[in-house]
């Protein structure tokens, strides 16, 4: 299993829900023609995360590649007007990110940080007060 990170072109903002739609889709028409399968597919609004499983004869270079040609094709083809905002021709960067994923490694801590991808997170804790830094701050010895 792999973790792929794809960047838009440009680091634009081209991921609406509409092309979220349209994306997933895609990768749905990949599952049947190769060998890769989508667990989880989560968009932010300049790149997409790809939680995918593969046979052993792909390798993740080959899967990424796989996965960039034919959704880049795709995307141009049925959202024509993102084809604006990437006036090189180009719907993803050149670089990408891939990790691998084990059953025993943290499968579901990557499932759900990818399906999670481009929603609020509140679940922060706050440490310190804004008084409390002034506090701080202010205390500091003087030279």
């Amino acid at each position: 299993m792999y973790h792929i990170v794809c960047p838009a072109k440009y680091r634009r903002v081209i991921f609406s829900e509409e092309a979220d739609r349209q994306l997933k889709k895609i990768c749905m028409e990949i599952e049947k023609r190769y060998e890769i399968y989508f667990l989880a597919i989560g968009t932010d609004k300049n790149h997409v995360h790809f939680f995918v499983q593969s046979v052993p004869t792909y390798s993740p270079k080959k899967i990424v590649q796989i996965i960039k040609s034919i959704t880049a094709r795709e995307m141009f083809a049925r959202m024509p007007e993102i084809k604006q905002k990437l006036w090189g021709g180009e719907f993803w960067s050149k670089g990408y990110f891939v990790s691998t994923v084990g059953k025993y490694g943290g499968e579901t801590t990557v499932e759900k940080y990818v399906r999670n991808q481009g929603k609020k997170y509140d679940g922060y804790k706050v440490m310190y007060s804004v008084e409390q830094l002034s506090i701080i701050i202010d205390e500091s010895p003087k030279v």
